[in-house]
């Protein structure tokens, strides 16, 4: 994208911006390949350098990967919110863009894309010739049925909620076979990062009728050979796969072990299985189990993984500003981290927003301030203290352990509270109910988008899909509205200064830590690399024997 015509103008003044010192080289890249500059150029503009990355020579080719995870329910991609199932599906369906571990989107499922200088319409050109596992050619009906499926509020997708604010089903426009148009309601910088949203998968118009199992048809690398729930799932190499002389492996298996790390750390120890899917418990109690396992890689990655502590603010007696503010006071987070992360994470400041996040404005970490917490009761009408109870899955290690430590520290600050551990499943089942829960929230590349997925309001006002304390605050979402359409990232985080400090105060949400992220593989497991977002990527993956 060397032609100054296809250039964004909002690539040269981040230009002028990296050259006075205002972003980072990082920042630029970042930002130059959502516009649609491709890494390449982008990383020589940013003087980054840039080279594909180098493959093994004797890469080994054939047989089979075997993953321990949790073979969850599948039926509907689209409306997936467990990154086990969407670890599945990613082998078999595809996205139109990848975000790899760096926060860098590039093109996927599509060739390029062109953002209009208002960022209100985004033309997204797709790849040629790439073929369904059924035969089917992949085009643009496949695409704008697809995102049509993220806005049918009957089918109950969370893109909806990530995404409908600047753009609906009548918003998508076939240009032609291979070029569709995202006519957006707002402007909007993030579409590409949307897109790689984890549920995103591109499916086949021809043949989808709301159970990909019953038709399970693919761009991606595997198909399905078998599918049993909470058993085992096997994938087989397609020998047409549209990325030539991948995949490597003959077959994928993923086997369903439970939730308990320690019998799946000793499949590993024992080489029974090549990688463990930390995404669906405490990946710092499976650091410790395997870090000194002489056959096994515990990979770390930085990541905006958190445990989040949210309160109904619709339901007593967290409907009360004050109260909400004095269980924030009952937080030792330094404690917390120690305790339960191991201190493997960075302090959090009761904001959704995490100092990885490239619009984060630095904000001092508020104290334990158990007195201020009974002061603040008492002015809410509460003089005998507040007894409520704690519901959380109790298949997170940390996540128990820092209910413990909540309880024990929020005693003094005039809580009394009782503890409610669940079984993941059950607890998942009505997460968005309890008056009081823990929740675990996975890495989002961005500051916006864990704000429009958990905390916004939908065009008509009411709390998002995912807004699980169904907090509606008028200002914040008319902010949060504003700094989606920002491309300055300085810009940006002007705004994101006032959107911490509304949550800070007005929120819902306590938030002590934030979480590294490990992933554990064999030493016989090649080319394999830890996503911040949990997501298990086996295409390019080469098994030594």
């Amino acid at each position: 994208m060397t032609n100054s015509k296809n250039i964004h103008p909002g690539i040269p003044q981040m230009m002028e911006s990296l050259q006075k010192g205002k972003i980072s080289r990082r920042e630029f890249l970042r930002n130059a390949t959502l516009l649609g500059m491709s890494t390449m150029v982008a990383s020589q503009l940013a003087g980054l350098g840039w080279a594909p990355k180098a493959m093994a020579s004797q890469v080994k080719r054939g047989g089979t990967i075997r993953v321990s995870t949790q073979v969850q329910k599948l039926t509907h991609p689209s409306t997936l919110t467990w990154i086990q199932a969407t670890n599945v599906m990613r082998h078999v369906a595809e996205f139109l863009t990848y975000t790899d571990k760096d926060n860098i989107t590039h093109p996927y499922l599509l060739e390029s894309w062109q953002a209009s200088d208002d960022l209100k319409t985004w033309t997204l050109n797709l790849r040629k010739d790439i073929k369904f596992n059924n035969g089917d050619l992949f085009n643009a009906n496949d695409v704008v049925f697809t995102m049509a499926q993220w806005f049918d509020k009957d089918v109950g997708s969370a893109i909806k909620g990530l995404m409908g604010s600047y753009l609906d089903a009548g918003g998508l426009e076939k240009v032609n076979e291979h070029q569709v148009k995202l006519n957006l309601k707002a402007a909007e910088i993030a579409v590409p990062e949307h897109l790689f949203h984890f549920s995103a998968f591109m499916l086949n118009h021809r043949t989808f009728q709301g159970d990909f199992l019953k038709a399970p048809h693919g761009t991606g690398a595997f198909t399905i050979e078998s599918y049993n729930e909470g058993e085992q799932c096997i994938l087989k190499a397609r020998k047409d796969y549209w990325q030539k002389d991948l995949p490597y492996v003959d077959a994928i298996e993923f086997i369903d072990m439970g939730s308990e790390i320690a019998p799946q750390a000793a499949a590993m120890r024992d080489g029974n299985i090549d990688v463990f899917d930390t995404s669906g418990t405490s990946q710092v109690s499976v650091y410790k189990a395997l870090e000194n396992a002489p056959e096994v890689n515990v990979i770390a990655v930085k990541s905006n993984w958190t445990r989040v502590l949210r309160m109904r603010a619709d339901i007593k007696p967290f409907d009360n500003l004050k109260v909400r503010q004095a269980l924030m006071f009952c937080q030792n987070r330094e404690k917390a981290l120690q305790l339960a992360f191991f201190g493997k994470g960075m302090l959090g400041q009761d904001t959704h927003v995490s100092p990885k996040h490239p619009e984060y404005c630095k904000k001092s970490t508020p104290p334990y301030d158990p007195a201020m917490s009974r002061k603040l009761i008492k002015e809410a009408g509460y003089t005998e203290g507040i007894e409520c109870t704690l519901a959380f899955p109790n298949g997170y290690p940390d996540v128990v352990r820092w209910a413990e430590v909540i309880k024990e520290d929020a005693q003094a600050g005039g809580f009394k509270i009782t503890l409610e551990p669940m079984p993941n499943s059950q607890y998942w089942e009505k997460w968005k109910v309890n008056p009081l829960g823990i929740t675990t929230w996975a890495h989002r590349p961005l500051g916006t988008m864990l704000l429009s997925l958990a905390y916004a309001t939908d065009n008509d006002g009411n709390p998002v899909d995912w807004n699980e304390t169904r907090w509606v605050d008028k200002e914040f979402n008319e902010i949060l509205r504003k700094a989606n359409g920002i491309l300055d990232v300085e810009k940006r985080r002007q705004l994101f200064c006032k959107l911490e400090e509304i949550q800070m105060t007005r929120g819902t949400v306590g938030l002590s830590y934030w979480c590294d992220y490990f992933v554990a593989a064999g030493k016989n497991v090649q080319n394999f690399e830890g996503h911040p977002s949990g997501y298990i990527e086996l295409n390019k993956v080469w098994l030594e024997s």
